[in-house]
C-alpha cells in the first residue's frame, strides 16, 4: 500500500512539474518580466505612450487625407458622369458650402 501512495505522490509531482515549465513557457512567451520592469519605470511608460499617441494621430490623419482625397475624386467623376440624381444632390451640397464660405 505505501508503494502505490508513494506512485500516486510521484504522478503527482510529475504532472504539477509538467504544468509548471508550461506555466514558464507561456511567461517567456508574454514577456511578463520585460513588462514588469516597464512598470517600474512610469516615465519610459509615458514616454513610450507618448510616441505612439503621435504615430497613432499621423497614421489617423495621414488616412484620412487619402480617403479624403479618393471621395472627392469619386464625386469629381460623378460630377463629370452627369448623372441626374447624384449631380443634383452634389450641386446642392457646392451650393451651401458656397454660401457658408462668402
Amino acid at each position: 500500500m505505501a508503494v502505490e501512495g508513494n506512485a500516486g505522490i510521484t504522478s503527482v509531482i510529475a504532472r504539477l512539474e509538467e504544468k509548471i515549465k508550461e506555466l514558464v513557457v507561456a511567461m517567456e512567451k508574454m514577456k511578463l518580466a520585460e513588462y514588469v520592469r516597464l512598470l517600474e519605470r512610469p516615465w519610459r511608460l509615458m514616454y513610450i505612450n507618448f510616441i505612439a499617441g503621435i504615430a497613432r494621430g499621423v497614421g489617423i490623419a495621414i488616412g484620412f487625407t487619402i480617403l479624403g482625397a479618393i471621395v472627392v475624386y469619386l464625386l469629381r467623376f460623378l460630377v463629370t458622369a452627369n448623372l441626374p440624381g447624384i449631380g443634383k444632390f452634389i450641386a446642392e451640397i457646392v451650393r451651401m458650402v458656397n454660401l457658408h464660405l462668402y
